[in-house]
């Protein structure tokens, strides 16, 4: 029932996301950020972690769970090193993801050709 709950919140969010990259002039980079900065307010206010408890992984791992570990990072990095802790709060809270993506999207380049849209 957790895989279903996962695949079906996660679907949902990814599902709406893309209906609003379509209907919308708003360019996918401005959407992809915002969705973070959403994550970050919806921890802060502590909706988000209602929220991943619930759907597990379907919340967790699209941007808004991102914008929410971020959040999470630098609340904790702020209460261990005072202000100096919102610059490295989020950096090592996500630094575990960032460089997975690094390292998958090279590997990815190496056995793919990057084509343009036309």
């Amino acid at each position: 029932m957790d895989y279903l709950k996962a695949f079906v919140v996660g679907g949902l969010i990814c599902a709406f996301v893309q209906i609003f990259i379509d209907k919308t002039k708003l360019m996918p980079g401005r959407i992809m950020v915002s969705l973070v900065v959403i994550g970050s307010i919806l921890g802060a206010l502590g909706v988000y972690e209602p929220f991943i408890e619930f759907a597990g992984c379907g919340a967790s791992v699209p941007l808004l769970g991102f914008g929410n570990t971020l959040f999470k990072g630098v609340k904790e990095a702020v209460d261990e090193q005072g202000i100096i802790g919102i610059f490295s709060g989020g950096f090592k809270a996500s630094a575990i993801g960032i460089s997975c993506a690094l390292v998958f999207g090279y590997l990815g380049s190496l056995f793919f050709d990057a084509k343009m849209k036309s």
